[in-house]
This record gives C-alpha cells, structure tokens and sequence, in this order.
C-alpha cells in the first residue's frame, strides 16, 4: 500500500507524559534507563527502555530533553502508573521531581512523504521531530511527533492538513518501532523486541536496571528471538501467542502491538516478537481457548535483523 501520498497532523492515541525535572534529573534517568541521558542533545528525542533488574522490558519510551534540567518521557498510557510509581521509588535524595502531565500535554503525531527533507514549506511540520527510532514506514512515508498544552491542540491542528489517528497508529506499528503496552509489560529483553537496531539501548553509558543481562545478551550472543513484521487477514493483539507449524505446541512468540490497515480491507499488521528458529515457518496467531487463530504472513521491515542466532 502506498501512502506517500499522506500528509497532515493527528491525534497520537494512547500515549501519556511524565515530565522529570530537577538539577539530578538526568544523571537520575541515566541511571535508571538504557539511554545515555547525561549527553542526551536538547530537542533531539531518543528511543530508550526502562527493565526490571532481570533485563525485561517494563516500559518503551520516547525521552525529549526540552531543557538541561528537564525531560518529558512519553511511553503507552497502560504502563505510566506503574512505571511512574516504580521510578518514584528510586529518586531517594536526587533532586529530581516526576509528574504526570498527561492531561496538561498531548502528543501529536505527524506523517510526512517520505522523501521529505525540508519542512521549512510546511509551517505545520515545523515544531514536529522524527519518531526515534525508525521514523521511516517502507510505504513511502515518514512519522513525527510532538507535545503540545492540551488547551492549544485544536488550534493547532487546524494549522495544517490532518490524518485519521488510525493512520497514524497504523503507520507506527510498520516503522517497526516497539510499544510495550500492560499486556507485554516484563516479556522482552530489549534485543528481542530490536530494540539496540534502532537506537534505544547505549552499550558505553553506566549501569541500570538490566544492564547486566541486556549486556550479556549482546556480547555473549544469547538473542535467539528478533522482532519482525506480519500480516494477518483478521485482528491481532498485544500479548496475543504466535504458534509455527514446526512446534504448534509451544508458542513461538508474541504479538508486541497491532494495528489495521486503514482501508477497510480487514487486514492486521502487527510486529511479533518471534524465535528465529520459527521465522520461515508456517505462523498462526493463538485464538481463544486453544483455537486457532489467523494465519500470520512476515514482511519486511524498514531496517535489517540479524536473522541468525548471535
């Protein structure tokens, strides 16, 4: 499908903000995410992962330094309390505050052609930054961002065209970047999920919670599961098993995050957390009760995976 036709502004669902400011703020993150906070440029947004000391995901987040002294951290609405409260635990004598601003700040995304250098012509665009990560789709577009006050955001999306929020969610999910929502919350390594490929783990910054078991995956090549892209002709979800045909008795992976196609057409994308053994194998999403589910088909990717055991 070739959306490189799109352009406009929407509506980013089912994220939230924290905002953490204070003199300690980033050496406090820096110690608790696997993204060097300390050197985190201003107005440059990073992709980083917040674990559990077992090295599993407990959230996937976009951190934007919008002054020295002060981050936003965007992550999926499900996990903020419970990240909130367990970052909160750890601020100790830090001077460093955490509040949720979710409903003070919205997030607004963005979709741009992809051969898009310029957005000094499109007023619009220019608050905007590119998804961290991977902010290309392989479908001719290319994503952005923003945080805007909740009581401007009507009278600045009137500024520019728009797309519907299901394009946008859509287009997230085939950039291929993770969003770990409650239903997938302490199930990924960050190597299962890609996320070192696309800039979200920094292997020369200090220690964090993880950081020993998400080192030793990498160095002692340990990572035999990888993210990939599938299709399905009937609706997927987060948290959802994925079974192959070599071993239908033992899942195979996991559904990360899940979106339609936008055209009615009834197709699910989704990016599932997969062993590479079961990669070329026949995939079926698990149904209720044991039933099975759709038949899953892989795709490409905007990046490449390493598809042999590290």
């Amino acid at each position: 499908m070739d959306t490189s036709g799109w352009q406009g502004l929407t509506l980013a669902p089912g994220f939230g903000v924290v905002e953490a400011v204070g003199d300690d703020a980033a050496t406090f993150l820096h110690g608790q995410l696997s993204q060097d906070m300390v050197h985190l440029a201003l107005n440059q947004p990073a992709l980083a992962a917040y674990c559990s000391p077992k090295g599993r995901m407990l959230a996937s987040l976009w951190v934007w330094r919008t002054a020295p002294d002060r981050f936003w951290l965007v992550m999926d609405a499900s996990v903020l309390p419970a990240t909130l409260k367990r970052l909160r635990m750890f601020v100790l004598r830090a001077k460093c505050t955490l509040t949720d601003l979710s409903d003070r700040m919205t997030v607004v995304g963005g979709v741009l052609p992809e051969a898009t250098v310029d957005t000094s012509a499109l007023p619009w665009a220019a608050s905007l930054a590119p998804v961290p990560g991977q902010p290309r789709t392989g479908t001719g577009s290319r994503l952005a961002w923003a945080i805007w006050p909740t009581d401007e955001v009507d009278a600045r999306l009137a500024e520019g065209p728009r797309v519907e929020a299901a394009q946008w969610s859509w287009l997230l999910v085939l950039t291929g970047v993770p969003r770990i929502t409650a239903p997938t919350v302490d199930q990924f390594v960050p190597q299962m999920v890609n996320l070192e490929l696309i800039g979200g783990v920094n292997f020369q910054k200090g220690c964090y919670p993880g950081q020993e078991v998400v080192a030793r995956s990498q160095y002692r090549g340990t990572t035999k599961r990888r993210l990939f892209l599938l299709a399905a002709a009937a609706d997927v979800a987060a948290g959802q098993e994925v079974f192959s045909d070599r071993d239908p008795g033992q899942p195979a992976g996991m559904v990360v995050c899940a979106a339609p196609q936008p055209d009615g057409s009834g197709t699910w994308h989704a990016l599932v957390e997969l062993k590479l053994a079961a990669m070329d194998a026949g995939l079926q999403a698990g149904g209720p009760d044991g039933a099975p589910g759709p038949v899953l088909q892989r795709l490409a990717l905007p990046y490449e995976v390493p598809t042999t055991e590290a």
